[in-house]
């Protein structure tokens, strides 16, 4: 049985790390530690260039809630012109309401924008803060998205796998459930096969020592708290342990 590996990263070291690991699906982020927002332009286009597998770009315009003002909504519709134009094949991202519901007049301006475009869309954990994901979940399918990424409403996937366990037997094959959030090698097995999902998410985070010989002093580039010689990648033996795992069943 086939099971797809998507791997999240935000820089380009990681693409090919992704790659080399077992990935076959990439979602193109910048700054995964705000839990992914949208790649620029020029991150889009040399990822389309390089990469083997398919690329999807993160569409979330800043941190924060899914709570969009037309402002936010004019800027996403721009992006995803923008990665459709880089080669890309796909984006990934969710509107709500105040109310947590999903913006199903919002959501499909984005879907029919990015189907205009040739491209195929992700729901992406959105759902977790949504007030009644069964509704969601129909709200989702009805839209047309080809996926919803989601931990089951917990911190992570593990935790929340009875939630996606529901989610996979309400959507029938209707959609993709893809499971996400703290996927691991050490837990790939029973999520999967507890839940039956045939897609997981992951990111594989590692770092790096900065390759400059050159280190400053006390001047940072934004949190005190970080070290900008660290480089934050991806794992290619995580991605490749999960890989084995799943490819196993």
């Amino acid at each position: 049985m086939n099971y797809n590996i998507e791997v999240c990263i935000d820089n380009l070291e990681s693409l090919h790390l992704a790659i080399e690991g077992g990935a076959n699906r990439i979602e193109l982020c910048s700054s995964l530690a705000l839990g992914g927002l949208t790649p620029s332009f020029g991150m889009m286009k040399q990822a389309a260039r390089i990469s083997s597998i398919p690329v999807y770009a993160m569409i979330r315009p800043r941190q924060g809630d899914f709570l969009y003002d037309e402002d936010d909504m004019e800027s996403m519709l721009y992006d995803i012109d923008s990665a459709a134009e880089a080669g890309l094949q796909g984006i990934v991202f969710g509107i709500l309401t105040a109310e947590g519901k999903v913006d199903i007049q919002k959501c499909a301006r984005i879907v029919n924008h990015a189907k205009l475009n040739g491209l195929g869309v992700t729901f992406h954990r959105a759902i977790d803060q949504c007030q009644d994901y069964r509704q969601a979940l129909e709200d989702i399918i009805e839209l047309g998205c080809e996926r919803v990424l989601t931990s089951g409403l917990a911190s992570n996937a593990l935790a929340g796998a009875d939630v996606i366990t529901d989610m996979v037997q309400l959507a029938d094959g209707r959609l993709s459930i893809m499971a996400g959030a703290g996927v691991s090698s050490d837990n790939v097995e029973t999520i999967v096969t507890q839940t039956l999902v045939k897609e997981v998410h992951l990111s594989g985070k590692s770092t790096r020592a900065s390759h400059m010989t050159l280190v400053a002093n006390s001047a940072k580039m934004g949190n005190q708290n970080l070290d900008d010689f660290i480089v934050p990648v991806t794992n290619p033996e995580a991605i490749r342990k999960v890989a084995e795992i799943v490819k196993s069943f």
